[in-house]
């Protein structure tokens, strides 16, 4: 089965308050999920959302592309990158706490990161902007972003 994910990720501030949006759309489905949080990074929202999507999946061994904006999150993956940090326990790397969350959801399917320009008009990444910006200005529901927060994600 194919699932297309379209994330992206909001910070006021970097750090400041911060969301995610994304849209999952397999066949005839569509799923939208947002969340926002007190104090954040931009990185961190745009890897929390392919990990919260990946999350979300109740089937393992799909066929998943990722569209983010995000060339941190999409080259990271692709180029490889991760792994060899993986590998050096992610010394000196920030969001290690995200990244090792990825690690454990990523070989359950066969995932592909495809990069799109952001605020270009790709309609997906488009409302995944808004759902991300709005998010991180409902600061009726924050969350908090544990890792962040407490220091440990480096």
């Amino acid at each position: 089965m194919q699932v297309n994910i379209f994330t992206d990720g909001s910070s006021r501030g970097n750090p400041g308050p911060g969301g995610f949006g994304i849209v999952m759309i397999s066949a005839k489905h569509r799923k939208e999920i947002s969340a926002g949080y007190r104090k954040t990074t931009n990185n961190r929202m745009e890897l929390l959302a392919v990990i919260m999507a990946l999350k979300s999946l109740k089937l393992h061994g799909l066929y998943i592309t990722i569209y983010t904006d995000s060339k941190y999150v999409c080259e990271a993956v692709e180029k490889k990158w991760v792994f060899g940090w993986e590998k050096k326990n992610f010394s000196g790397k920030k969001n290690a706490d995200l990244w090792k969350q990825f690690l454990e959801l990523y070989p359950k399917n066969h995932i592909s990161f495809k990069w799109v320009k952001g605020h270009a008009g790709h309609k997906e990444n488009e409302r995944c902007d808004v759902l991300a910006t709005q998010a991180a200005d409902n600061t009726k529901n924050f969350m908090i972003d544990e890792g962040f927060e407490t220091g440990l994600y480096n």
